[in-house]
C-alpha cells in the first residue's frame, strides 16, 4: 500500500502532518511533507484526533471541460487550451465533513476530481521539469451550484460557497496509470461518473507548466484537474463518494447550515 500522508488535528486542538498507518494511528512530522517534514517521537493512536482535508492550499486552481465527453455534456466542445478558474481556499473541506447546500441555489451538482498537490514553488516552469513540481495527488470534488453557473455567467459564486471543494481523505505520491475516476451516488452499486484519467484533454504535467505561466504556484497549492461525464445533482441528505484508484475514497454527505435546519 503507498504511504498515505494526512493532516489531522488532535484532541488538545493542534494541527499535525503526519503518515497513516494501517492501524490508523498517525506517525506525526514535524512538517509538511513537501517542506521535508520529518517523523517525530510523537503519535496519535486511532481515534485521537480528527482528519482534516490533507493541506491548506493558498489557492484551489480548478480546470473546466478538461474531459471531452463531460465538455460534450455541457453543450460545448473541448477547450483549445486548459479553462481554468480560481476556488477559495475556504472551500475547502475534509473527507468526512458536510457539504452545505447554500440557499441561493437550486441546483448542486457534484463533481469528482483528480487533485494535484504542489510540491515546491514554481513560476514559468517548462513541461519538461513540471512533473518534479508535483508532490502527490489526492482526490476532490468540485461541487458547483449549476443554476448559478448558468445564470451568472461565470463561475466564482457557482464554485465558491464554504464546503463546495471537499479534498482527501490523504495524499499519495504517485499515480497509477490509467488510474479509474469514478463517482457513486448513496447506496448505487453503478458509478455515476467512470473514466481513466488517462482520458483527461490537458495532463498532470502540461496544467502545471500551463498554470505556472500565468501564476506562481506555491507548496501545498492545489489543482483540480477537470471532471469526466456524468455529473449530476445532489440533494440534502446525499451522500456522495469519489473514488480513483490507488488512492482513495472521498465521502461527503449532503446538508443544511444547522442554523437553517428544522
Amino acid at each position: 500500500m503507498a504511504q498515505r500522508y494526512v493532516r489531522v488535528q488532535s484532541q488538545t486542538g493542534q494541527l499535525h502532518y503526519g503518515l497513516l498507518r494501517p492501524d490508523r494511528s498517525v506517525q506525526v512530522l514535524d512538517a509538511p511533507p513537501w517542506l521535508q517534514g520529518q517523523p517525530i517521537e510523537t503519535e496519535l493512536p486511532s481515534g485521537s484526533y480528527d482528519l482534516l482535508a490533507p493541506c491548506a492550499p493558498s489557492k484551489v486552481i480548478a480546470v473546466g471541460k478538461n474531459y471531452a465527453d463531460h465538455a460534450t455534456e455541457m453543450g460545448t466542445s473541448t477547450p483549445p487550451e486548459p479553462l481554468i478558474f480560481i476556488k477559495p481556499s475556504t472551500a475547502v473541506t475534509a473527507a468526512g465533513s458536510p457539504i452545505y447546500y447554500p440557499p441561493q441555489a437550486t441546483q448542486v451538482d457534484y463533481e469528482g476530481e483528480l487533485a494535484i498537490v504542489i510540491g515546491d514553488r514554481c513560476a514559468h516552469v517548462p513541461i519538461e521539469a513540471a512533473h518534479a513540481k508535483i508532490w502527490g495527488y489526492t482526490i476532490a470534488n468540485d461541487v458547483t451550484a449549476r443554476d448559478l453557473q448558468k445564470r451568472d455567467g461565470q463561475w466564482t459564486r457557482a464554485k465558491g460557497f464554504d464546503t463546495f471543494c471537499p479534498l482527501g481523505p490523504w495524499i499519495v505520491r504517485e499515480l497509477s496509470p490509467g488510474a479509474q475516476i469514478q463517482t457513486f451516488l448513496n447506496d448505487h452499486e453503478t458509478p455515476m461518473q467512470l473514466a481513466s484519467v488517462d482520458d483527461m484533454t490537458y495532463g498532470p504535467n502540461y496544467l502545471v507548466a500551463y498554470i505556472s505561466e500565468i501564476m506562481t504556484l506555491l507548496p501545498g497549492d492545489v489543482i483540480l484537474t477537470g471532471t469526466p461525464a456524468g455529473v449530476g445533482p445532489l440533494t440534502v441528505g446525499d451522500r456522495v463518494k469519489v473514488a480513483i484508484e490507488g488512492i482513495g475514497v472521498l465521502e461527503n454527505q449532503v446538508a443544511l447550515r444547522p442554523e437553517m435546519s428544522d
